[in-house]
């Protein structure tokens, strides 16, 4: 079919200014992340004198006494009301992409993750959404910025070395496969994203705890170490099937395709590779007890891997998946 130029130039456009909306919300939660910890700390302080004045867990109330009436709550400062406006433009931003993605597909009349920069940009779409989720579930939007920080420099990486213009996809590609098995692979790239930053920063926070002077201006800014790991642990539960339906896609279409299940292809065997170590980090968990530093690590190398996956495989390496697009 042919390709609809008009689509494809309004898809890269609205790329084009997701990633700066990107990299506005990003300064913004760097500056709630940077200011607004003083900000939290009175609003703690203040709940809490709320609930001794109201007769709360802290406080005996004896006969005759009158609670105190609570104190309203402070108003957000500064560094808050912006961290809010960062959020309102990642939700702005998410569905700016998710726009871009649905014209590129219109554009080529097919699933739009036929090469690497379409699916590149459907992983960032599939992170954003995964960590507006978690800042709905927990009180971590003050950590944005860090999570945005590796979202921004994918898309900018994708945007310009991996980009690719508009256009049919090889006959390799051209089956229903393209849609069961890549999508699963991006829905599963883009949750993973989330437990690697939650694990990078629940390290830097128990490093915090053993040695406070040490990093005594980057820890307290953390939430809790346990909070942290919960993160990690829950969006790699919901990652980690979706990613293993992937990989099996992945097989059934090679063998349909090639004639084998599996050939060591450099992508193939890294995706395994990344499988091995997100089924090590559930299972230690699960059997182990393992927790705390040694599972955070096991998830941190899940993460990179995953990350060299998604780029220097295609990038560097040649075998049977390097018609995404990429020279």
């Amino acid at each position: 079919m042919e390709i609809n130029e008009t689509f494809s130039q309004y898809s890269d456009w609205l790329y084009t200014t997701t990633v700066a909306i990107y990299v506005v919300a990003l300064l913004f939660s760097l500056f709630e992340q940077a200011f607004g910890a003083k900000g939290r700390l009175a609003a703690e302080r203040s709940r809490q004198k709320v609930l001794v004045g109201a007769g709360g867990p802290d406080t005996e109330l004896e006969d005759g006494d009158v609670p105190a009436k609570p104190e309203p709550r402070p108003e957000a400062g500064r560094p808050e009301r912006i961290g809010r406006m960062g959020a309102a433009l990642l939700v702005l931003g998410a569905i700016l992409q998710l726009t871009a993605i649905v014209l590129r597909g219109l554009a080529v009349h097919r699933a739009p993750w036929g090469n690497m920069y379409e699916y590149g940009m459907a992983v960032t779409f599939i992170a954003v959404v995964a960590w507006l989720i978690v800042i709905k579930k927990f009180p971590v939007r003050h950590l944005t910025g860090f999570f945005l920080t590796p979202v921004v420099i994918l898309m900018f990486i994708n945007g310009t070395m991996l980009y690719t213009v508009a256009a049919p996809v090889v006959p390799a590609l051209q089956s229903y496969w393209l849609s069961i098995h890549v999508s699963a692979a991006i829905i599963g790239s883009g949750v993973f994203l989330v437990p690697g930053v939650a694990s990078v920063l629940y390290l830097f926070r128990t490093a915090h705890d053993k040695d406070a002077a040490r990093f005594a201006k980057f820890g307290p800014k953390l939430p809790a170490a346990e909070v942290l790991d919960r993160i990690a642990y829950r969006a790699t539960i919901v990652a980690f099937p979706i990613f293993t339906f992937g990989v099996l896609c992945g097989a059934v279409w090679a063998e349909a395709a090639w004639g084998r299940f599996w050939g060591w292809d450099p992508k193939e065997t890294v995706a395994f590779i990344a499988w091995v170590v997100y089924a090590a980090y559930l299972h230690s968990r699960a059997t182990s007890g393992w927790r705390g530093t040694r599972a955070a690590v096991i998830n941190v190398v899940g993460f990179a891997v995953t990350i060299f996956n998604l780029f220097f495989v295609n990038l560097v390496t040649a075998g049977l998946h390097s018609y995404a697009g990429v020279n």
